[in-house]
């Protein structure tokens, strides 16, 4: 065990203590659900019979990757139940919301538990899975090292190393390698973070592709899109989507800059964290506004609408002149701006976008996204100027944008075959082994 890796697991467990508190407190900010807590600790369990397969995805992007993924495993595994634990109550009620009801019996969703020794110990003996999966970049020490410990066949899916990260993980190389070792196969986004991994000292680490790539156009209910529709009318619409502390202030700023050009013009705010509504509200300063989460829809005089709710983007993007794709103008990395590009909606980006660096990078060489940089107020209602007065030059990004997008519709079905083949020869049934498309 490496010294960081020993530090870690002391440090854990000495925290361990005082978690329920922490736990509690985030409960009491919308963060936990209460009748849950005990999952954080491991608890919870109820395994089926059968084979178990565990996927890990952090949060709502994570999640919703790997719905094409389940259902390829559904069909590839008749038998084959599947735990799937995530980290945030939002990623939580999406997939409630998303998972296909053909799926509800096959698919049991946990949160996962913090990386204390004791906690995932208890999670990892009680569910005992037969294999795994980690999604993108969840790199947890505690239980990785456990899940090694148990000889817990492990997959990293949808793989993601930003040069930053891999940067930081030379500082500490020991650790770097010891969690490399948890992993049986790597699946990565790119060659490039292919080649961060393998620097980091994986092995079996090809790129097959990113699964974001994969997934169908977001959803939009009927009734709610057809409503929101014959409020807004024929008024111009700037979204700012999935935004991140700091991003409203300039799209409120740009609101300001454009209103007297674009008469009706309604900008509307859909952050990547729901609960924020109130005080997105409370910093429109003097501009007529209302949320979504009361069941308000904008008036006639109403300037922002505070889309403070969950799994509506594919409302939002359809009714939408220009959308800034959110965390991008501030130093998080960017959202997906897949969901915009499907949805034939013109894009704007923010410098920040390395969580999609090799996507944003086709897109801006297509002509299918316009960079907003420097990335401030002035800069950003220039872009949704020059989007908004012209429909022609929209239209032009959305149809460039749908020629750059690359079609990924057979990786689902390729990492769901590299998970089973993870799976013992004695986990798997006779009707699986037989299923035709099967590996």
């Amino acid at each position: 065990m490496s010294l960081a890796s020993l530090a870690w697991r002391c440090g854990a467990t000495l925290a361990a203590p005082v978690l329920p508190l922490w736990l509690r407190l985030r409960c009491r900010r919308g963060k936990e659900l209460a009748g849950r807590l005990a999952e954080r600790r491991g608890c919870g369990i109820a395994r089926p019979p059968g084979p178990l397969l565990w996927l890990h995805a952090a949060s709502i992007g994570e999640t919703l990757s790997l719905l094409p993924v389940l259902g390829a495993l559904a069909r590839r595994a008749p038998t084959l139940s599947i735990l799937l634990t995530t980290g945030t109550v939002t990623s939580a009620a999406l997939l409630e919301r998303r998972l296909p009801p053909a799926l509800r019996p096959r698919v049991i969703h946990r949160f996962v538990p913090l990386d204390v020794p004791s906690w995932v110990g208890r999670f990892l003996d009680g569910w005992r899975p037969d294999a795994a999966g980690m999604v993108e970049s969840e790199l947890w020490p505690n239980l990785l090292r456990a899940a090694h410990a148990r000889r817990l066949p492990l997959a990293l899916i949808n793989g993601r190393l930003s040069a930053r990260s891999a940067a930081r993980w030379r500082l500490a190389p020991a650790l770097g390698r010891e969690l490399m070792a948890a992993f049986t196969l790597i699946l990565a986004q790119s060659p490039a973070d292919a080649a961060r991994f393998a620097a980091l000292g994986a092995r079996a680490v090809s790129a097959p592709g990113n699964l974001k790539e994969a997934a169908p156009p977001l959803p939009a209910d009927p009734a709610a899109l057809a409503a929101l529709q014959a409020a807004i009318g024929h008024r111009p619409v700037l979204l700012g989507a999935q935004t991140h502390p700091g991003e409203e202030a300039m799209l409120i700023e740009a609101h300001r800059q454009l209103a007297g050009e674009f008469p009706g013009l309604l900008t509307i705010l859909a952050p990547r964290h729901p609960e924020r509504g109130a005080a997105i509200a409370a910093e429109a300063g003097g501009l007529s506004a209302c949320r979504r989460s009361t069941g308000a829809l904008p008036g006639p005089g109403t300037e922002l609408y505070i889309a403070d709710t969950l799994g509506e983007l594919g409302i939002l993007y359809r009714l939408a002149g220009v959308a800034l794709v959110g965390g991008s103008l501030v130093p998080h990395g960017g959202q997906n701006p897949l969901e915009p590009a499907r949805l034939g909606c013109p894009i704007l980006l923010g410098p920040h976008t390395a969580n999609f660096a090799d996507i944003v990078a086709r897109l801006l060489a297509a002509g299918a996204a316009r960079l907003v940089r420097p990335a401030e107020a002035a800069a950003l209602a220039a872009a949704i100027r020059a989007v908004l007065s012209n429909p022609d030059h929209g239209r032009n990004l959305a149809d460039a944008a749908a020629v750059a997008i690359a079609s990924a519709d057979a990786l689902p079905d390729e990492v769901a075959e590299a998970l089973l083949r993870l799976l013992p020869a004695s986990a798997l049934g006779d009707e699986d082994r037989s299923t035709p498309d099967a590996h």
